[in-house]
């Protein structure tokens, strides 16, 4: 399956639903990043977190993952306050902050319509998150941002996507790497309760037990 890079190209021409609304988005708003979202953090990480795809006005914008939009306050005030983060985060690519011991990805690396990929959409993307996965060589952790997310993940790891148990506070183990998935921690489940900053930290404070065991 790892016949790919680990990142996409920026201007990737493999889905064409997702070229279309690239091209529509540097139309609107040409001085955003506009293009395939590469991972951000540390290669050497132990802990990677995947999300599914960049928000129009996140990622998509700012050419970071979860940054610039409502989830990344969430997940970079969690990672530094369990210290998979340093500096300073403001919602910019220029800004202080680092990841320590951790990288971010994401399932699809470019803005889906409605913040929703398609299947083939995550099919096609599939073989960069297999190849970023494989890439790092002292992994051991993943921790899934929703069970759209973790599907994917068990899928880029060649196990069925129905591969171990979903709902937030899941642990299981997939080949190697010990898997813990979230609640994702978008605006919608955090303003819903759904998902409470308590219970987000939970996940990473578990995943740094895990990491140092």
């Amino acid at each position: 399956m790892i016949s790919a890079p680990a990142e996409a190209p920026k201007d990737c021409p493999l889905c064409p639903r997702l070229v279309a609304y690239r091209k529509a988005n540097v139309m609107a708003n040409p001085d955003w990043f506009n293009g395939a979202v590469a991972s951000f953090g540390d290669l050497n990480a132990r802990l990677m977190v995947a999300g599914l795809a960049p928000g129009r006005t996140g990622a998509n914008r700012t050419g970071r993952p979860f940054t610039g939009d409502g989830a990344g306050v969430l997940l970079y005030e969690t990672l530094l306050a369990t210290g998979f983060a340093e500096g300073v985060y403001e919602a910019r690519p220029d800004d202080s902050l680092t990841l320590r011991d951790c990288i971010i990805s994401n399932a699809v690396r470019c803005a889906p319509p409605g913040n929703k990929p398609e299947t083939s959409e995550e099919a096609n993307c599939r073989p960069f998150l297999a190849a970023r996965i494989a890439a790092l060589p002292r992994l051991k952790v993943i921790v899934t941002l929703g069970d759209v997310s973790r599907r994917n993940v068990m899928r880029a790891l060649g196990l069925k996507a129905s591969a171990g148990v979903p709902g937030h506070g899941s642990e299981f183990q997939a080949g190697q790497y010990t898997i813990l998935n979230s609640y994702h921690c978008s605006r919608l489940n955090t303003n819903t309760g759904r998902l409470t900053p308590e219970m987000f930290r939970a996940v990473f404070e578990r995943a740094r037990v895990l990491i140092d065991a």
